[in-house]
């Protein structure tokens, strides 16, 4: 099986469009607005799709032509692991397996500068305009256009130099002007803050369309003090081209579609919000944030903005956090000494409120110390909500199985409550006045240990038979099933 590492297509986003229209999963739609339609037609796609493609408008009207918007760009195993340079193949629980192992041997790859790129095609320093592009509205209430959802916001620790690259809201607030959101705690808003509390301006560099695996660095929990840059280098096994930015000194990625360069100067706010989160609710009221003054733009010809607006999680969006995420509270398990750990799925309809855990139980007591683990550990700390521990039988992949699981192997008086654990603003469910807190729901959704063995047999065909009926009446079914869909 091909590990994740060098292909083609790790530096510039358009080599992976071409990849991804290679398998059939890139589909063009010309014309849609920019105001709202396009943010809910998306919506509906993704919602009626069970394998949605990645999607390319094209000739937004009322806006430059030039520029484009993908969307959905990596739910598909396909398409992720055209991303990441590995087997597009795999199962969901051997791509999980997979990067489990890339992340336990984790060796970062520090990236390479180069004197000139792509990015650099056209430079606009005077008569900013970012207002002529498409950026859209993607939801009904939000407070205004976002053109940051996919994007890495680029800074420096102004007292130990290192760079940090993540992906936070950003909202137009005028030709040359970024209201940026960055919540408490994030890299992003510390490095900020330090330039702040000394008085001076923090620079940035944003880019707004780039090749997956920045996007997916610039999503994950990489430590202090390590760049998302030498993450991703990691990830492929090979550094990532950068090119300093000409005004800040900040790297920028080589292949970016679309990038600006500014700063943000203490007390020199702007309203931003509300804007639809990903647990499917608008976040929080109009607010002032610190506002990004743009100074450069640069991009390609014919540029590409990287749109990922977070859906209500019922739309099918997300599905490579949940892969990634998954991965690290199974390592979490067996670091933790959880023998036999079947599987972690983090289901992108419910994404961080909602785990399951599959074992094969070894010992009285095994599932409560798999859900308290998986709902403590660094990955499923911050705003979880629900851990399901399943038996080998279930397929943690389907909420059919899941739902029957709890239904016929737990009583509600055995569900276990944590309270007073870690949440965060954007949990929909806890007031204002406490939301740093809330509570855990822990389901041991196996059969109890003490008797498993008396438990009723399933009445389904055992896995023994059902591959001699596949064999035995292998046309059949494919001319059943065909008709089927």
């Amino acid at each position: 099986m091909k590990e994740f590492g060098m292909n083609a297509l790790n530096h510039d986003l358009r080599a992976w469009m071409n990849g991804v229209e290679s398998i059939r999963q890139l589909h063009r739609i010309q014309g849609i607005p920019w105001d709202k339609d396009l943010g809910g037609l998306l919506e509906m796609i993704l919602e009626r799709a069970k394998h949605p493609p990645a999607l390319l408008f094209e000739a937004i009207p009322k806006a430059r032509q030039d520029m484009r918007i993908l969307c959905s760009e990596i739910d598909t195993i396909e398409r992720l692991a055209l991303a990441m340079g590995t087997d597009p193949t795999l199962g969901i629980t051997d791509f999980i397996q997979a990067w489990r192992r890339k992340i336990r041997n984790f060796q970062p790859v520090e990236p390479e500068f180069v004197g000139d790129a792509p990015v650099f095609e056209n430079v606009v320093e005077q008569d900013i305009d970012l207002e002529a592009f498409p950026i859209p509205r993607w939801h009904e209430l939000d407070g205004g256009r976002y053109i940051g959802t996919n994007d890495l916001v680029i800074t420096e620790d102004p007292e130990e130099g290192w760079v940090n690259a993540g992906t936070y809201r950003v909202m137009l607030q005028g030709p040359d002007a970024l209201a940026l959101y960055i919540s408490p705690g994030k890299h992003g808003r510390i490095q900020r803050q330090k330039y702040f509390e000394q008085g001076n301006p923090c620079p940035v560099a944003i880019s707004f369309g780039h090749h997956p695996i920045l996007f997916l660095a610039a999503c994950t929990d990489v430590p202090v003090k390590m760049s998302e840059f030498a993450y991703a280098g990691g990830v492929i096994s090979e550094p990532v081209q950068l090119v300093r930015g000409p005004r800040t000194g900040l790297p920028i990625p080589a292949y970016s579609e679309f990038a600006i360069e500014g700063e943000m100067v203490p007390g020199d706010n702007l309203p931003e919000g509300p804007f639809g989160e990903w647990p499917g609710y608008y976040a929080s009221a109009q607010r002032p944030e610190p506002v990004v003054r743009v100074k450069a733009v640069y991009h390609r010809n014919d540029p590409v903005l990287c749109g990922e607006p977070p859906l209500r999680p019922s739309a099918g969006q997300g599905f490579h956090r949940s892969i990634q995420r998954s991965a690290l509270i199974w390592n979490a398990l067996e670091d933790a000494g959880v023998p036999d750990v079947q599987g972690v799925w983090m289901h992108p309809a419910a994404y961080r409120f909602f785990s399951i855990v599959k074992i094969k139980q070894r010992y009285p007591g095994h599932a409560k110390q798999a859900a308290v683990i998986a709902s403590q550990c660094r990955a499923g700390a911050y705003l979880g909500r629900y851990v399901v521990v399943v038996d080998e039988d279930v397929d943690i992949y389907n909420p059919d199985d899941v739902i029957w699981a709890i239904s016929t192997r737990s009583e509600p008086e055995n569900i276990e409550i944590i309270r007073r654990a870690w949440s965060g603003p954007l949990d929909p469910a806890i007031p204002k006045e406490r939301k740093g807190f809330n509570s855990r729901a822990l389901i041991d959704a196996t059969r109890p240990y003490e008797w498993r063995d008396k438990f009723p047999e399933v009445n389904a065909v055992r896995p023994e038979f059902k591959a001699e009926l596949e064999k035995k009446y292998a046309s059949l079914l494919r001319e059943v099933l065909q008709r089927a869909h």
